[in-house]
């Protein structure tokens, strides 16, 4: 093998072009030695060798390697090898999703617990050698295994019950790869980044993990290495434009998709690894972009040695011939392992026949498929059927026993020297700080450095979500300080300054509690960044806390100073940087807690449960609610691992310490007019007042509280301890995660259609693999041309189309930050019935935007032209009447497949078909699609559920069960799936066009078989400018006569689709204008006549199809029958969802309960009384946090399909989504009134529990609308979450509990106050619970005073118990000395002072409840309509 070997490809570019050239001498002596090496024939080796040196930046590597040559760097050649390698995964095919009722029959779940999981063999005794400099390809339908094969070669096991057989990288084993791993790396086929970063940061961040200690000698620094290194990336995938483009995901705009696989691509090639495994890297790439991609990785194959393990969707032939190696995996047999040349000559020989323009790897993984596979004349007897046989005819050849030669690769010398060599060349590139046996490459300060800049660029990336949190923090705390504004220094101030201290941790701890989401929302890149090994987790953690310093300290300090100085708390400097620094302390320890709870769990669901129960329980403790003295021993643990008490201790006691604090007001008895002399008055209800003082000092009232001035700074310390630990935590458990990997590709069975789906469950003989691939038994297919009765039936059924569909002149436009941007440029055409066209041209011409413009799905923009069906403008019902099929998979995931097509069937066919008719039709599409084997299970998601391929069949199975009767649109129905599942959907696409459809599709990469089933073609360049439109022809000889015409001919086995890309767009468009070229040529010409005349003729005849004027097919009450019924069977087979809305009620229930047990009947209990009440107002957050993602999800597949087809109203939408929630919110209040009503001891009496139980009720119906409401509005789930907290916040302030009625700010008692739902709610639930309460004062709590000498208490007091003191207890009336006065008769003195007059009150309030309910409701529907926008039409 060659000699030597740069710093892997790192920068593969070295500029410094004077010299550049002088080095690029030519490998050819390497590449001679190389095919000496090679064991099978090399005959025409040489032909291949211009394929990869003809790739554009072929120099540059070159002379990268020269320059490693030259600084004598040892090479990295590895390789790998496998045998016997059987890997057995847990599950079976199919699973049973249980619902709310069947998941507690328990004798069931216990026997079917007792036959554990089955096993499942994924990969069956597979085996192979790619050595350094050879390109492997894995071919293999979907479920095939080929995901696993490669997760194997990249010694990535997590998942799997068992791997058994060898598998060596040059001469490492498993164990020893795992310290390299940074140079075995895999390209999975998920994109996962950081959707707010731009191309640029993303590939920047990689590359600078990866810069080797010592540098290649013609660089002077690294960061210039690093810089070369990034740009050369960018330049040999093409995407140097997106340089300073977000890459986006499905809710950010960013590149296209085809960009972010290639940013994907490169963020692989930026690790310099040695072997790389690529799981469809060329996914959404069109053909041009993935024969440079595959070359480009033969380039780099060719000259580093590296070893590249590929497996491909759809690979066309210019593509398979650049590999070595070709390996064919079936149900996770290997039928075929040997030289590329040989694979089609071997299936020939078996007696399968291969077209001569046909793509290989197609015919490769078509030979096992009936519906597929030629026979040979004269081998139909004798030809292999199953993967089995073709196994042990391949076991029996000689392919084999030539491939075996290969297999003491690992024990070779050759190996054992390029493994030495491999291990020299890692050390030799880490940094020295590193311990030996760290995959790592940079240091670990480079490392935080790198990740501290990279939060930066996320959090500048989004920073709307941070300007949103940062101006919410500024009114939030206006708001609070407006409430708590000017608290007096005296006895009335007391709670209502504990409660703005409060306030103030709790309002930033609240805000802390998002953390938890992007814990889970950064999790899988940083999974993947750790396989790479471009950072230690660790470093990840820090940087995340060094990022948090400076945003926290700027959100705590714009909080601080306003809260600080609204309320009027101690204004010297020493208080108030006393207090700024414990919030500060406090806040960084809380979301140190919620980041480790984040990353402690391995599901979000468990983390939000914790979360949710974690803040409930460290509010209560904090020592606000219910005071240190007052907590039960069975609880108070929590008060001592609180951080938020120790940060309320020493605030506290930082703001009261050496005050003097007169009593006033109703704490003074007596007190009023002729009551003056403080030697015959005391305190009363102040704690630490001693008998008979009239003022309390702040130390006395701290001890009170058992705090102490002293601890301030212990706790200050304490805090920053806590912090350490959750820290520590937090690195813990990240440097644990794992990527998540597993049994994944089950069918979902609902459990009440278990019955039905009884071959799924039981593993049978015949069909093994039922659930990858139900669509091939030999039966199920007469369509290879024998058409049976069936078929024929079904034809007759399906619905005939005789409407013309145009379009002319057709101009989009729309408005950018720099400028009008035209997307489309004066397009024409048209479809007739029974014609299928294809509408083509390369990523980002336009094809997707003129299908949405033709369909009437843009909601922006400017559209000009004409748009026409049967010569007439469009009518009401158009959008509904054509069926649009989106590129993305939108389905309910709950619903069955049969249940999804009988809803769109329902609801889309019109109102006078009758609803058996429209069921039966429904079975007529199940058998065209041949969807029998899946009917009854769930659509699931991608993970569990239907495959790519079968949603695909099911998507354009929605849109044919609604009769289109003017034509089907779809967008890219192709993309994603492989060979086969694409020619299944384009061969029932020209079913459909042969019965007289008009069918019109976008299509990407097709190939040569699937692009002639076409009949027309518009082709579009860039700019959305037409560059061809009209027949293809019989085997596509119109259109190549056309390219022909004009010098650009297609080669005699070249595919016409992707040779026609390649020339408008691609590498042979000799700068030619293919634009004007067909503006020029006489097709145009023909074409506008042609079209003026089908205009003409169809606008003369009678329309094709009668528009009924409606704009829905259903009445509304029809429609929101069908649509609750939906949410209702989806609510009840969603059991993680109604699971959680349970636990959160219980758990809170009962912890509440337990914490206030029991509440006796002196003046301090009065106040637990409130504040259990308030309490209850705080299931609200858990669950809301939980329902919103749901509505949001639910309303995105509404607004991507289901408006857009015009199958049900908005209001039909909303009123079942409330709808399916009322049964499950009664059974919640029941569950939360039985936990917590009679644990706290409540009264008994069926009146009072029964009022509160219905006030109860109605609450849970005001949260779900305030949800519901914030959720129909915000843009996505991140905004909902941080819309809450300001909306619940302020509507707790300022419910009177906090700062009593008496005490709110005039602005705002008279509007905000009446108008807050939770103020009437505490009205009523507080007068039904304690109004008739008796109130016996404890002994520290009576005001102790003596009466003037020679009175009786009774009569000294008499003036004041008829006037100010009126529902004071006087207990010793005929004393002379120590009168006892109590502050309260009974409850219903205390509720007096809560503006609650009289027990009427309690069931005002709660009609007042009842209302909030519905106006609630009445907003969700309100801010509904606000976001639904009309369609755009032509002008």
């Amino acid at each position: 093998m060659a000699t030597s070997e740069p710093e892997a490809f790192a920068s593969v570019v070295s500029h410094s072009q004077g010299n550049a050239l002088s080095r690029i001498i030519s490998s050819a002596s390497q590449l001679s030695r190389r095919q000496s090496n090679r064991i099978y024939d090399s005959d025409d080796e040489d032909d291949r060798e211009p394929i990869s040196s003809d790739w554009n930046l072929m120099p540059e590597i070159k002379a990268f390697h020269q320059q490693g040559e030259k600084d004598q760097v040892k090479h990295r050649r590895l390789g790998v090898t496998w045998t016997n390698l059987t890997v057995k995964g847990v599950g079976a095919d199919a699973a049973i999703n249980e619902n709310v009722g069947s998941q507690f029959n328990i004798p069931r779940a216990i026997m079917e617990g007792r036959h554990g999981s089955p096993m499942k063999t994924i990969l069956d005794d597979t085996h192979g050698c790619v050595k350094p400099g050879e390109m492997l390809l894995v071919l293999g339908r979907p479920g095939a295994g080929c995901t696993t094969l490669l997760k194997m070669l990249a010694n990535k096991r997590l998942g799997y019950a068992e791997v058994t057989g060898d598998v060596h990288w040059g001469s490492l084993n498993a164990k020893q790869a795992e310290q390299y791993r940074g140079q075995i790396v895999m390209n999975t086929e998920e994109e996962l980044f950081f959707p707010t970063l731009t191309v640029g940061q993303t590939i920047d961040f990689a590359t600078r993990m990866k810069v080797p200690f010592n540098l290649p000698s013609n660089y002077g620094s690294s960061a210039n290495f690093q810089k070369e290194c990034r740009d050369f990336l960018l330049r040999s995938m093409g995407i140097s434009h997106t340089l300073d483009t977000k890459v986006g995901n499905e809710y950010v705009r960013g590149v296209s998709g085809g960009e972010r696989k290639r940013v994907s691509i490169i963020e692989t090639l930026a690790t310099r690894g040695s072997v790389y495994c690529w799981d469809n890297s060329t996914r959404g790439l069109d053909a041009s972009t993935a024969l440079e991609y595959t070359k480009a990785m033969r380039a780099l194959t060719d000259i580093f040695g590296i070893a590249s393990i590929i497996t491909l969707y759809q690979a066309g032939n210019g593509i398979y011939n650049l590999f070595d190696k070709v390996l064919v995996i079936d149900e996770g047999k290997e039928i075929y392992y040997g030289p590329m040349k040989e694979a089609r000559p071997f299936m020939e020989s078996l007696g399968f026949y291969c077209d001569d323009g046909a793509n290989v790897a197609d015919f490769l993984t078509g030979v096992t498929v009936p519906s597929e596979r030629k026979i040979r004349p004269g081998f139909e007897e004798s030809f292999p059927r199953t993967a089995e046989d073709i196994r042990q005819r391949y076991i029996k050849s000689s392919i084999k026993s030539n491939m075996e030669a290969e297999y003491n690769f690992p024990t070779s010398d050759e190996a054992k020297a390029g493994t030495e060599d491999f291990r020299e060349s890692v050390q030799h590139e880490k940094h020295k700080s590193l311990p030996k046996k760290s995959p790592l490459t940079v240091s670990f300060i480079t490392q935080v450095k790198a990740a501290v800049t990279r939060q930066y660029q996320i959090l500048w990336g989004d920073k709307a979500t941070f300007f949103i949190k940062q101006i919410s923090t500024l009114i939030q705390a206006l708001i609070s300080g407006s409430l708590f504004y000017n608290a007096p220094n005296n006895s009335a101030g007391l709670f209502v300054k504990s409660g703005a201290l409060f306030f103030a941790l709790l309002f930033n701890s609240l805000l802390a509690m998002s953390e938890v989401t992007s814990s889970f929302s950064g999790r899988p890149v940083l999974a993947k960044h750790k396989s790479f090994a471009l950072y230690h987790p660790a470093a990840f953690c820090i940087a995340q806390i060094t990022a948090d310093i400076p945003v926290l300290l700027f959100q705590v300090s714009i909080f601080s100073v306003v809260l600080y100085f609204m309320v009027g708390l101690t204004t010297e400097a020493g208080a108030f940087f006393t207090f700024w620094i414990i919030v500060f302390a406090t806040t960084m320890c809380m979301t140190a807690v919620f980041r480790a709870v984040g990353a402690a769990f391995s599901t979000f669901d468990g983390a939000s449960k914790v979360s949710g129960f974690l803040i409930a329980a460290l509010i209560m403790y904090t020592g606000y609610m219910i005071r240190k003295p007052l907590m039960h021993p069975w609880f108070v643990w929590i008060y001592w691992i609180d951080p938020l008490a120790y940060g309320f201790s020493a605030i506290l006691a930082n703001e009261f310490k050496g005050k003097i604090l007169p009593c006033v007001g109703v704490n003074l008895v007596p007190n009023g007019e002729g009551y003056t002399n403080s030697l015959y008055q005391a305190c009363t209800g102040v704690g630490g007042a001693a008998a008979g003082a009239t003022s309390v000092t702040g130390e006395q009232y701290l001890a009170s509280l058992s705090y102490s001035v002293s601890n301030i700074w212990r706790n200050f310390g304490i805090l920053w301890a806590f912090w350490v630990l959750f820290v520590a935590i937090t690195i813990y458990s990240t440097s644990n995660w794992e990527s998540q990997s597993g049994n994944s590709g089950f069918l979902l069975i609902p459990r009440e259609k278990a019955k039905k789906n009884i071959k799924h469950l039981t593993p049978d003989e015949e069909s093994g693999a039922t659930g990858a691939a139900p669509v091939e038994k030999e039966n199920a297919l007469p369509s290879s041309g024998s058409s049976t009765e069936g078929t024929v039936a079904t034809e007759e059924q399906l619905i005939r189309n005789t409407s013309v569909f145009t379009w002319k002149n057709l101009t989009y436009t729309v408005k950018t930050p720099s400028g009008d941007r035209v997307l489309l440029d004066n397009v024409q055409g048209w479809v007739k019935p029974g014609m299928l066209g294809a509408l083509m041209g390369s990523s980002g011409a336009g094809k997707t935007t003129l299908l949405d413009v033709l369909a009437q799905r843009k909601t922006d923009g400017t559209i000009n032209g004409s748009i026409l069906v049967d010569g007439r403008p469009l009518s009401i019902s158009f959008q509904r009447s054509a069926g649009y099929c989106e590129q993305l998979d939108v389905h309910e995931p709950l619903a069955t497949v049969r249940e999804a097509l009988e809803f769109s069937a329902l609801l889309r066919q019109s109102r006078t078909t009758p609803r058996e008719e429209k069921l039966k039709y429904v079975d007529t599409i199940v058998d065209l699609l041949e969807m029998h084997d899946i009917e009854n299970t769930l659509i699931g998601t991608t993970g569990a559920g239907l495959s790519v391929e079968q949603r695909k069949r099911l998507t354009i199975g929605v849109e044919l069960v609604s009769k289109p009767s003017i034509l089907i649109f779809l967008d890219e129905p192709t993309s994603g799936l492989d060979g086969q599942a694409a020619f299944n959907i384009v061969r029932f696409l020209r079913k459909l066009a042969d019965v007289g459809q008009a069918v019109l599709v976008t299509i990407h990469q097709p190939s040569a078989q699937l692009f002639l089933q076409f009949d027309s073609l518009l082709l579009l360049a860039k700019g959305g400018k037409t560059v061809y439109f009209g027949d293809i022809g019989d085997n596509a000889s119109t259109l190549k006569e056309y390219f022909a015409r004009y010098d650009a001919p297609c080669p005699k086995d070249a595919n016409p689709a992707e040779h026609m890309i390649d020339v408008v767009s691609g590498s042979l468009s000799q700068g030619k204008d293919w634009n004007k070229v067909w503006l020029d040529s006489p097709e145009h010409k023909q074409t506008i006549e042609e079209l003026d005349r089908i205009i003409a003729d169809a606008a003369a005849k009678e329309p094709g199809n009668k528009d009924d004027g409606f704009e829905f097919a259903m009445p509304l009450w029809e429609q929101t029958k069908l649509v609750t019924q939906r949410m209702n069977v989806s609510i009840w087979r969603n059991t993680d969802y109604i699971n959680n809305k349970f636990a959160l009620h219980i758990g809170s229930a009962l912890f509440n309960g337990f914490s206030f047990w029991m509440i006796g009947d002196t003046v301090a209990d009065l106040q637990l009384r409130l504040f259990t009440v308030f309490n209850f107002i705080f299931v609200a957050p858990g669950v809301i946090a939980q329902l919103q993602p749901l509505f949001i999800e639910r309303r995105d597949i509404y607004e991507a399909r289901e408006k857009k087809s015009k199958m049900y109203s908005w209001i039909a939408f909303v009123t079942g989504l409330i709808v399916s929630e009322i049964p499950y919110l009664c059974v919640c209040a029941v569950l939360y009134f039985v936990c917590w009503y009679y644990t706290v001891g409540f009264p008994s009496d069926s009146n009072k529990a029964g009022a509160t139980l219905f006030v109860m009720i109605m609450y849970e119906f005001v949260y779900t609308g305030i949800g519901q409401f914030v959720a129909a509005y915000a843009p996505n789930a991140v905004f909902a979450s941080l819309a809450n907290p300001v909306i619940i916040g302020t509507l707790v302030s300022f419910c009177g509990v906090l700062v009593p009625y008496a005490q709110i700010q005039p602005f705002w008692r008279y509007w905000i106050y009446y108008l807050n739902p939770f103020n009437y709610l505490m009205g009523s639930l507080l007068t039904f619970t304690s109004f008739s309460a008796p109130v016996r004062c404890a002994e520290a709590e009576f005001a102790v005073f003596d009466p003037p000498s020679g009175q009786t208490c009774q009569q000294y007091l008499m003036p004041y118990q008829m006037g100010m003191g009126a529902r004071t207890n006087l207990t010793n009336p005929d004393a002379t000395a120590g009168c006892k006065v109590c502050e309260y008769r009974s409850g219903s003195d205390y509720l007096y002072n809560l503006n609650l007059e009289d027990y009427y009150f309690g069931w005002r309030d709660a009609g007042i409840v009842v209302l909030f309910a519905f106006s609630g409701y009445a907003l969700v529907y309100a801010l509904m309509k606000l976001r639904t926008k009309r369609s755009k039409t032509a002008e």
